[in-house]
């Protein structure tokens, strides 16, 4: 609840968005957005989810984690059951470029590690983000700070958001890859920034499969 809220609130001030005019979104009065962020009342995932669509970040979900119980004590002589997790690690990218990534990545067990509830299907790992060049003044956003889960094994597909880099620059960037009249382009969703079209002198390292904010 308060990562919540924290979340929220963070989003409302980059956004300017008043308590009122997300009232207005919502259709509800200011005071019951007020109480859900002063925790006087605890919101339902649903209403929660909702806050998170009117704000631009319906590619997030609150929702509840479903765990295995602990299995009871049993005999010596059985072999123990098996838990269930639903997190994975993954490295985070430590390199001095702002998305900077190796070329041989780093064994699992080396480094910073961040949690996943995703299976990745290559050798995933987390960036940060920097700038605001996928910041987006409606919508789908991407703000600086947050915390990009890509991995190198999805196929892209227009609409997605990857991270690509060129080859007289080792500082890979994060955009929209969009297909336009029979050519490629990286679009910034911030649109202040340029749209460039894709080369050959360009490479996608990997689709951008989670997007989180970490506090």
């Amino acid at each position: 609840m308060d990562k919540w809220i924290a979340l929220v609130k963070a989003n409302m001030k980059d956004r300017k968005v008043t308590q009122g005019q997300l009232a207005l979104r919502l259709g509800m009065s200011q005071g019951g957005v007020g109480h859900w962020l002063s925790k006087r009342r605890v919101p339902s995932l649903a209403d929660m989810n909702r806050v998170m669509e009117e704000l631009g970040l319906g590619y997030l979900e609150v929702a509840l984690v479903v765990r295995e119980k602990a299995a009871a004590p049993v005999e010596e002589e059985l072999a123990p059951t098996p838990h269930y997790n639903p997190n994975y690690c993954y490295p985070l990218s430590d390199g001095k470029g702002a998305y900077q990534v190796q070329e041989e990545p780093r064994p699992y067990g080396a480094g910073r590690l961040q949690m996943s509830d995703y299976h990745a299907r290559g050798k995933a790992f987390w960036l940060r983000v920097t700038g605001n060049a996928m910041t987006a003044p409606s919508g789908l956003s991407i703000t600086e700070g947050m915390m990009i889960l890509v991995d190198p094994a999805v196929q892209p597909e227009p609409g997605k958001l990857v991270v690509a880099e060129w080859a007289f620059n080792p500082q890979a960037i994060l955009r929209k890859w969009v297909k336009e009249s029979g050519q490629f382009y990286l679009v910034p969703l911030n649109p202040t920034y340029p749209k460039m079209l894709f080369s050959d002198e360009c490479r996608i390292i990997g689709v951008v499969v989670q997007a989180v904010t970490r506090f």
